[in-house]
């Protein structure tokens, strides 16, 4: 009877055992959290982890474990990029003019407002001009705020290229007027006055291992090939580019999707990041959407141009975040991930996400581990299997008799 109460016990174990990998035993890779002494935390991912988990973290997941018990973790996986706001203000031209200095419009507020850019549009399509912006209170008095300032626009079978936006320092007035320093009418389409805020993100700085420039004449580009020792978050580069004369080329930023084995080397699969244009008057930093990457080409036309002067770059990427729910703080928790075939987890929490508190503690996400519950295992075919070679060969072997001893007996 004894014997008999111990086995079900043991049978029962094993079971609860079996139920409990059943949820992580296809995640090869795990990282303990510890440090977990209320509901709600927040832990950045490890920069190592990158390189193991997929590319669109479908497979991360936190389960926590007491006894028999697994609970998965609800959470959220943000990326702490800049988020900018632009609220148009109403303005409206009050009067146009022209002296021996150039054009002059005017636009009054309502009431005295905070501005800090003003975007142009003109009905030439090709100019060079130099602008002038002051502010006033009461149309009389003015006080500068922009001074020989570029506005360009270059539209050809080669380029289409403008930079008709004014950026400056918060200015607070009732009055705007716009200098424009033009050989002939500048014809003014559109003034659109704003106030832009940007709430900064937080971003890491990513160091690259190698950066390798090469000129092409034939193609009249310059190629820049840039290498990471690991995958990393991407999502701002900063070319460090200088020239004697002022510049506008086409840019196209790619990273490096996969690779492939060919007689010349290894070659790799490429996907777009940004295309725009680097220009003498604009800073030559180029933002993107936040991508997993470790390997950058970086293609400028010159067309008939000297090239440009490239001395390295500065990279950065936004820091992933996973902000999480933990219902039981006495569980043991870990981190899971490495399962190419995971889908996206869905949570209830994404739909009440403006009841997660702010301020959130950070907790610790350990080194990785080899998920010792990991059970997935490569199925060989059926035939590849001495056994099943042995039994087929012995099946055969009886038919065979019995169809002889048949044959005898008639």
């Amino acid at each position: 009877m004894m014997l008999k109460l111990k086995i079900k016990l043991f049978t029962l174990l094993l079971f609860c055992a079996s139920i409990t990998n059943a949820q992580t035993n296809t995640y090869k890779f795990k990282r303990s959290i510890t440090g977990i002494n209320t509901v709600w935390h927040k832990m950045a991912l490890p920069d190592d982890l990158y390189k193991k988990a997929n590319a669109g973290f479908e497979d991360l997941r936190i389960f926590g474990i007491n006894g028999k018990d697994t609970v998965e973790v609800p959470y959220l996986l943000k990326q702490r990029a800049d988020k900018v706001t632009t609220n148009d203000i109403t303005f409206k031209p009050i009067n146009q003019s022209t002296n021996t200095n150039g054009y002059y419009y005017t636009f009054q507020s309502p009431g005295i407002n905070l501005i800090n850019q003003i975007k142009l549009a003109f009905k030439q399509e090709n100019f060079d001009w130099k602008v002038a912006l002051e502010g006033s209170n009461d149309n009389k008095e003015w006080f500068s705020i922009l001074t020989d300032y570029r506005i360009l626009s270059i539209k050809n079978n080669d380029t289409d290229y403008q930079f008709t936006k004014l950026n400056f320092t918060d200015s607070k007035y009732q009055y705007f007027r716009i200098a424009v320093k033009s050989p002939v009418q500048p014809e003014l389409l559109e003034a659109k006055i704003s106030k832009t805020d940007t709430i900064k993100g937080t971003y890491q700085e990513v160091k690259y291992q190698s950066f390798n420039l090469k000129n092409d004449v034939s193609k009249k580009e310059t190629i820049i090939d840039v290498t990471l020792a690991n995958p990393f978050p991407l999502s701002n580069l900063k070319l460090n580019a200088q020239s004697d004369f002022d510049f506008y080329r086409s840019i196209k930023i790619e990273y490096a999707t996969d690779s492939f084995k060919t007689d010349k080397g290894i070659q790799y699969n490429y996907a777009n990041l940004y295309e725009g244009t680097i220009s003498s008057l604009e800073e030559p930093t180029f933002n993107f959407v936040n991508t997993i990457a470790s390997r950058l080409k970086i293609i400028i036309q010159n067309n008939d141009n000297k090239p440009l002067r490239l001395n390295g770059l500065q990279l950065k990427g936004n820091i992933y975040e996973i902000i999480a729910r933990f219902d039981d703080q006495k569980d043991e928790y870990a981190l899971y991930y490495g399962n190419e075939k995971a889908t996206g987890p869905v949570y209830e929490i994404e739909k009440f996400e403006s009841k997660i508190p702010t301020n959130l503690t950070s907790v610790n996400i350990g080194a990785e581990q080899q998920n010792p519950a990991y059970s997935i295992k490569t199925e060989k075919p059926l035939f590849e299997n001495k056994a099943w070679l042995w039994v087929l060969m012995a099946v055969i072997i009886a038919l065979l008799g019995w169809f002889s001893f048949k044959m005898l007996r008639n």
